[in-house]
């Protein structure tokens, strides 16, 4: 059900209250897939994993485009056009039309749509390598697709609306935010299939997931009642929450895991907490960077990590040395998710609400190509991507 409050957080946000529109996860019609393994039985009790382990949202809102569009680069132009790559290819979840649209990067065209289920939003590559996990949030399940060939695998059922997803860095753990059902699930994973050890209720609408890279800690956004919440993986219990701005949405933590960047959809910027030694995340500072401060993407050298302002219609590069932004690109018509390619010289990202995959050049700082795909294109992804730190 949308509330009253929910409505109104979108028109600040946008600026257009007729132009929002949520994403509706008991309204939709299930698409069926055609190999289903059953989620195994959860455990009993609380807490059931080892004590001392080391191991844009759910709503869919139209901006206002403020300004003049980014030029499209076209074949008689004289910006750069994107390389001809072999290789992995690119996925694009359309997540109002309940598939994944398929891009071959040698061509940039789309070869084929696969139908998963209601609501795909964010997807994840399993610890062998062997499967990209699409989270169905609407149905209730994870579709797994060949991250080479872009063959459908299989389909688990009676996951609790998957909206984001994470394994932790030593592969012990599958967590993913219920962003409807206000809770977050803690899954063992055994090499093939999760099984859920603990679900813990957090607050209004958790959105995205970080865990630190040891494995202790996981990070949520609460996107509705305006929170991160700590969640600790070794006793599966929530152990504290701070205020945060308008909306937060994705987290980001660096290599070191001491500083934690928060992007806030309702607001313009990114909120930077210290999160050193584990403690409680602690406000230092909020960088600007513009409206609907949204998803990140690390830019693969070790210093940099890209952020899309959904409502501006740009991508900020953040430079996390030294917490500024010392670049800009224009990304047009609601960025959202994106990808790097494995060089670092192309950011791929949805384009929500133009139903397209926008190609960006990094050393030019234009957009180049773009391809159409489905409705409310969220999260993007490709095997051939840039190291994640």
């Amino acid at each position: 059900m949308i509330t009253a409050s929910r409505l109104f957080r979108c028109a600040l946000m946008v600026g257009v209250l007729s132009a929002c529109a949520f994403s509706l996860h008991a309204q939709q019609v299930r698409t069926p897939s055609p190999a289903t393994t059953p989620v195994t039985a959860p455990a009993t009790g609380a807490g059931a994993g080892p004590a001392g382990s080391s191991a844009a949202p759910g709503q869919v809102s139209r901006p206002a485009q403020p300004g003049a569009k980014p030029a499209v680069a076209t074949q008689s132009s004289s910006a750069p056009a994107p390389l001809s790559r072999k290789g992995a290819p690119v996925f694009v979840l359309n997540s109002l039309d309940g598939n994944v649209s398929v891009i071959d990067p040698a061509t940039w065209t789309e070869t084929k749509r696969i139908p998963t289920g209601r609501e795909p939003h964010h997807l994840y590559l399993t610890p062998d390598e062997k499967s990209v996990i699409i989270a169905n949030a609407g149905a209730d399940s994870l579709t797994f697709i060949d991250p080479r060939t872009g063959e459908e695998q299989r389909t688990i059922r009676g996951i609790l609306d998957p909206y984001h997803l994470r394994f932790s860095p030593d592969m012990k753990w599958f967590v993913t935010a219920a962003n409807r059902l206000n809770h977050v699930d803690i899954y063992r994973w055994d090499g093939t299939n999760p099984t859920l050890v603990k679900r813990i209720p957090t607050s209004r609408t958790p959105s995205h997931l970080w865990i630190d890279s040891r494995s202790k800690t996981i990070w949520a956004s609460m996107q509705d009642s305006d929170e991160l919440v700590v969640i600790d993986i070794a006793t599966q219990t929530l152990t504290s929450r701070v205020k945060t701005g308008p909306m937060p949405a994705d987290v980001y933590v660096t290599p070191d895991d001491k500083t934690l960047l928060l992007g806030l959809t309702g607001s313009d910027g990114v909120e930077v907490y210290d999160v050193a030694g584990g403690k409680a995340p602690v406000l230092v500072r909020k960088i600007p960077t513009g409206k609907g401060a949204h998803a990140f993407r690390s830019a693969g050298d070790g210093k940099h990590v890209y952020v899309s302002n959904r409502v501006a219609n740009s991508i900020s590069r953040i430079n996390y040395q030294t917490l500024a932004v010392d670049a800009t690109f224009p990304a047009p018509s609601g960025p959202d998710c994106m990808d790097i390619s494995s060089d670092g010289k192309l950011i791929m990202v949805g384009s929500r609400w133009a139903k397209k995959l926008t190609i960006i050049d990094v050393a030019s700082q234009k957009v180049i190509r773009q391809i159409p795909v489905g409705k409310s294109p969220h999260g993007v992804w490709t095997l051939d991507h840039v190291a994640r730190h």
